[in-house]
């Protein structure tokens, strides 16, 4: 009978803290509004995340919920994490160019068998 009371008073206790630390954990800054990019999301739709809370950041200040210190404190983080964003996907872009002669011997290759098949069909006629 007394180890049911033992248990029942560490599995109380646990709960107790479980909800203290839920409902106090948003007083504390965590810095998980900043830095949030997870390595499983791909960049654009971090950009379209960070875009959409520089937007309701705004929106806040404008509603005078934050400072204006704080509003532009991480109104310049949140924009520098989207300017990296944007850098990388550039980068991205640029080394994705594709070869010139490459395309072109494609494209005179395309053409022979057009003309090819052209010819095919006015022969057969």
């Amino acid at each position: 009978m007394q180890e049911i009371s033992i248990i029942s008073m560490i599995f109380t206790a646990a709960l107790v803290l479980i909800c203290l630390f839920l409902v106090l954990a948003p007083f504390f800054s965590w810095d998980s509004y900043i830095s949030f990019a997870y390595k499983g999301q791909d960049s654009a739709s971090n950009k379209e995340v960070l875009l959409s809370t520089l937007n309701e950041l705004e929106f806040e200040y404008k509603m005078d919920k934050i400072s204006h210190a704080d509003y532009k404190n991480l109104k310049k983080q949140y924009e520098s994490q989207v300017v990296s964003i944007m850098k990388d996907e550039e980068d991205q872009v640029s080394s994705q160019t594709v070869d010139k002669d490459l395309m072109a011997e494609i494209e005179s290759e395309i053409k022979a068998a057009m003309k090819s098949q052209k010819n095919k069909k006015e022969g057969g006629k």
